[in-house]
């Protein structure tokens, strides 16, 4: 939402759409930084939190803090640590593999339609942010995720999650009050909230008793259950307290016995005035007579104007009105002293009594924000044991030989939102199948074939279960996607020129524990550029960069590939033609594809008949000058191109038959000519079985 940038720092480069906040450049002095986090962190060095020597990060962390003092004007007393993360703790992903993969936003920048939107079952605020940060970093960690998955499994299986889930909807969002406790910005409902919030502790605990994953007992144990917390909150705070606290009315009766004086004195206020209001009708004859009060005036005594002639001689007028005149006694001024006095001491004693109850708050705070930590975190493992079965999802399992292999795997976005049913399909890479070169026709499959491998991976990797029947998971560092087309007209980049950034980025730090999608590699240029860049750029990722990958074309000349290195097969999407239309079977098959059905997904999408009949004319031509003279024009994709012949002398049955002229033969000579053919062929000479 916020960038925070140093005056003085010049930026070339094309900065994310968000705000920008310029800062003094001394904000970022190493230094500067170091001193300002040990103090507030109150420690002499930065090594316990692995942060020693990190010049730019502590730089960074620095002006961070800095800035959050500035905004909340506080000293964040709930910023108690500082973390490191290291890059290979997490799987890699780039903005433009998020995108393409459309993990939180889709492509058309909505929320719709994407992996969050299908994941997100959360109960609670708190643990649907954690879910999509542990979105946004996958980790590596396999003993950590094989927790993960053991206690979502048994979640699952024991039908625990929404007994849970119900349990964590009463709990909310305490993580956000708990920052405002910290900041003293807390409303009294947020310390209502809180004080709920911890009388479920021990309904969810007793939940959590009978599982037995050690990630399970773990949480049961960071969670708590905070009596002595409960019970201040209880003591100190009425049922339901109003929003502010500024007009009183928060601080339960019996807890301070100088607010219970003051109130008992503000509360004889109403029976004094009653009889004070019998005594002056009674006193003046007059039965309209009322005692009455607002904030401006105070108390009065109101007569109608009729009436007010016959005030007594005492009463002094304070206020007339249209059909009234207000009048005060010595007696109701008094009154009103003393009770207004004691009205503002007794707001002032809550709202004192109220600063003192957050302080107070102050001392358990840590271990309020690590209960909240871990139930944000219960909150997501019981939402991908929900996922689990209402998806149909399983258990992946992780194993330490690369590779990976999916058994009737599937899109877990597309399945829920198309019509019928989804196709599923096989996945198998290995240490010696390492690229897949996918052929088939536009709308076959192809892209949503890769991207269902990336989010089962990523899925396996955040610790929920995936969509398939099986999937086996070896070790992933990255996850590369190329797939779309977009251009960049801000910063003047085309779509061809976006394509070659991006495929640049992953040949360069692209690794063999990679993951790597490329979709149509070479489309932006003309024929021949793209089917070379293509080649090339499937050639070093098999030999040189040896990642997993699965390439996407439309050059069919990509499927030699297969043939020259090790390592690449060919697998297609499944498609046959029915009348002049195709039927997609979306189903992956071993081997190259056999056509594109490039005419026909052009019918399907409404391109006018004589547009079809042209093309397909074209079409013709351009197969039949292919085949008379390879590399001529633009030829089509799909078409096999014909095998080079090696050279060969010339057998004597073809000289005989290249001088036979059968337009000028008989019936006789033709039946005689084919007999000497045959004896050519059967003399046995080293071309005969040619």
């Amino acid at each position: 939402a916020e960038l925070l940038l140093p005056e003085a720092l010049e930026t070339h480069p094309p900065l994310p759409p968000c705000a920008l906040r310029r800062r003094p450049g001394w904000h970022y002095d190493r230094d500067e930084a170091r001193r300002l986090l040990c103090r507030r962190l109150g420690v002499q060095d930065l090594a316990g939190f692995g942060a020693e020597g990190l010049g730019p990060a502590l730089g960074a962390a620095g002006a961070v803090l800095r800035y959050a003092e500035e905004t909340q004007r506080s000293a964040l007393p709930h910023v108690r640590a500082l973390r490191v993360e290291q890059r290979d703790e997490a799987l890699i992903l780039d903005a433009v593999s998020r995108r393409n993969l459309e993990l939180e936003t889709n492509l058309a920048g909505g929320r719709e339609h994407t992996l969050l939107a299908v994941l997100d079952r959360t109960a609670t605020p708190m643990g649907g942010r954690l879910l999509r940060r542990w979105l946004q970093r996958p980790l590596r960690d396999r003993e950590r995720l094989r927790q993960r998955h053991q206690a979502v499994e048994e979640l699952a299986a024991e039908g625990r999650h929404g007994e849970l889930q119900g349990l964590l909807r009463r709990i909310g969002d305490i993580e956000r009050i708990l920052a405002r406790v910290a900041l003293g910005s807390a409303r009294p409902r947020d310390l209502a909230r809180l004080r709920e919030a911890l009388a479920a502790l021990p309904e969810l605990q007793a939940a959590l008793a009978p599982l037995e994953a050690p990630l399970l007992r773990t949480l049961a144990g960071r969670i708590g259950e905070h009596p002595g917390t409960h019970a201040l909150l209880a003591q100190a705070l009425v049922d339901e307290p109003p929003a502010q606290a500024r007009d009183g009315g928060v601080i339960r009766a019996g807890y301070d016995a100088e607010l219970d004086e003051l109130r008992a004195l503000s509360g004889d206020a109403d029976r004094f005035l009653v009889e004070l209001e019998a005594r002056e009708r009674e006193r003046t004859g007059l039965p309209s007579l009322k005692v009455g009060y607002n904030r401006v005036h105070g108390y009065y005594i109101e007569i109608s104007r009729a009436q007010a002639r016959r005030a007594p001689a005492d009463y002094v007028r304070r206020q007339t009105l249209k059909g009234a005149e207000r009048f005060v006694t010595p007696e109701l001024k008094a009154f009103e002293d003393k009770v207004l006095s004691a009205r503002e001491r007794a707001l002032a004693r809550e709202r004192a009594l109220y600063e003192e109850l957050l302080r107070r708050l102050l001392e358990p705070l840590p271990r309020l924000q690590e209960s909240a930590a871990a139930l944000a975190e219960l909150d997501v493992l019981a939402c991908f044991a929900e996922r689990a079965l209402a998806l149909d999802l399983v258990r992946p399992e992780l194993r330490e030989e690369p590779g990976l292999l999916i058994e009737a795997g599937r899109h877990p976005v597309v399945e829920r939102h198309i019509e019928g049913p989804f196709v599923p399909n096989d996945l198998r890479l290995d240490p010696g199948r390492r690229m897949l070169v996918i052929t088939g026709p536009n709308m076959g499959g192809k892209s949503t074939y890769m991207r269902q491998v990336a989010l089962i991976v990523i899925l396996a990797h955040v610790g929920a279960f995936v969509p398939a029947r099986r999937a086996v998971l070896g070790p992933v560092d990255r996850i590369f996607t190329r797939i779309g087309a977009s251009d960049d007209l801000a910063g003047g980049r085309s779509t061809f020129m976006v394509e070659m950034s991006e495929t640049a980025n992953l040949l360069r730090h692209a690794t063999e524990r990679s993951l790597v999608l490329l979709d149509e590699i070479g489309r932006g240029t003309s024929t021949f550029d793209g089917l070379a860049l293509a080649w090339a750029t499937a050639e070093h990722l098999a030999r040189r960069v040896r990642a997993f990958t699965l390439f996407a074309t439309h050059y069919f000349e990509l499927t030699a590939l297969a043939e020259r290195l090790e390592g690449v097969a060919n697998v297609h999407l499944g498609a046959v033609e029915h009348g002049e239309g195709v039927v997609f079977l979306h189903e992956v098959r071993e081997g190259p594809a056999s056509q594109s059905y490039g005419l026909q997904v052009a019918a399907l999408a409404g391109v006018p008949r004589e547009v079809l009949e042209r093309a397909r004319e074209r079409l013709a031509e351009l197969e039949r000058e292919a085949l008379a003279a390879r590399g001529q024009g633009q030829l089509d994709l799909f078409l096999r191109p014909p095998p080079e012949p090696p050279p060969r002398p010339a057998h004597p049955a073809l000289e005989a038959l290249a001088a036979l002229d059968p337009d000028g033969m008989s019936p006789r000579q033709a039946l005689e000519a084919l007999y000497r053919l045959k004896g050519l062929l059967e003399e046995g000479r080293p071309h005969a079985a040619s």
